[in-house]
């Protein structure tokens, strides 16, 4: 990361995945194969540009996936997939991107640890 701007969007990141990905989780149990409705379709793409942006291209969960077609409506299903990749990614991102100093966790801007306290890694990282 290269700012305290770029650790604030991949928390807001991480919080937005997390509750779109329950919300809907929810839908998916009770209907996996009914439509998403025009409204929430909009904002999980807002979410997922904003993801695509945060992860840039090493981080994307996938190559040829930007987000769904208004045209061609994903299931409740579908989308709880797509989430949860996101989420995997995104996690796996934040992983990258702490360090341990002082027996706290705090994220990395420019290669050193900042003053923004983390939680610890979850993720096994590619660093």
């Amino acid at each position: 990361m290269k700012s305290k701007a770029d650790i604030e969007k991949l928390e807001k990141l991480l919080g937005q995945l997390q509750g779109l990905h329950a919300e809907i989780s929810a839908l998916a149990r009770k209907s996996p194969n009914d439509a998403l409705n025009p409204f929430k379709l909009k904002l999980i793409n807002k979410v997922l540009d904003a993801g695509n942006e945060v992860l840039g291209d090493d981080y994307r969960p996938f190559d040829d996936f930007e987000k769904f077609e208004s045209d061609d409506v994903p299931s409740n299903s579908d989308v709880t997939v797509v989430l949860g990749q996101y989420m995997e990614e995104a996690e796996r991102y934040r992983s990258d991107n702490v360090k341990s100093t002082g027996g706290s966790w705090f994220y990395v801007v420019n290669g050193d640890a900042s003053d923004v306290r983390a939680g610890p890694p979850s993720k096994i990282g590619r660093k």
